[in-house]
């Protein structure tokens, strides 16, 4: 059983009509919340409908769907409940800025839960539900992927790292704003240095 959810943080153009003419469930907010409201909505509704876990992909492209197989492997060997993806083995189609922050927050996030990390900011994961309720989640936007990391790593859950594509394209465009999310990232660190 599998079902593919779309989350449309108020979007503007016509993906919630089309994802939900090709099959996909659609959910809607009213108004733009952020991305990790958007992953805590689609957690909710794949674990309403009884789901074990959830793959998570951003809307930008960047993900080969025909990975996804690598994610329900490692999940179903029995013995991680987060599988992260890992881009960075090929950085060579990842624009310079991202890769450079990337391997920073890689390494900030490692070093805090000690526990290596190569990609902290993979949008491309699967997350074990059972894992995701029973953790208290509080970021609303971009920070929400790392506080998932950070207390999973605390909480004891256990996480696996797979290799996927990078796939940059010249018309993508991050929805990252830098400094607010960049302050963001530090005030996670900050609210979690000694959780």
């Amino acid at each position: 059983m599998a079902a593919v959810f779309v989350i449309d943080d108020h979007s503007t153009d016509a993906t919630a009509a089309e994802a939900q003419a090709a099959g996909a469930i659609v959910l809607r907010h009213a108004r733009n919340l952020g991305k990790g409201v958007a992953l805590k909505t689609g957690f909710a509704a794949a674990a309403a409908r009884g789901f074990r876990a959830a793959v998570t992909l951003d809307g930008d492209g960047q993900h080969d769907t025909t990975e996804i197989p690598l994610f329900l492997d490692a999940y179903d060997q029995g013995n991680c409940d987060v599988v992260l993806g890992n881009r960075m083995t090929d950085t060579r189609t990842m624009p310079f800025v991202r890769r450079i922050t990337n391997r920073f927050t890689s390494w900030a996030i490692s070093r805090m839960v000690r526990q290596p990390m190569q990609d902290t900011q993979c949008g491309f994961r699967l997350v074990s539900l059972d894992f995701w309720r029973a953790v208290h989640l509080d970021s609303c936007h971009f920070d929400l992927e790392s506080e998932i990391l950070i207390k999973a790593c605390r909480s004891g859950a256990r996480i696996r790292q797979v290799r996927v594509r990078t796939i940059y394209f010249s018309t993508n465009a991050s929805k990252i704003n830098p400094l607010p999310d960049t302050v963001r990232f530090f005030q996670l660190l900050w609210r979690c240095r000694n959780a």
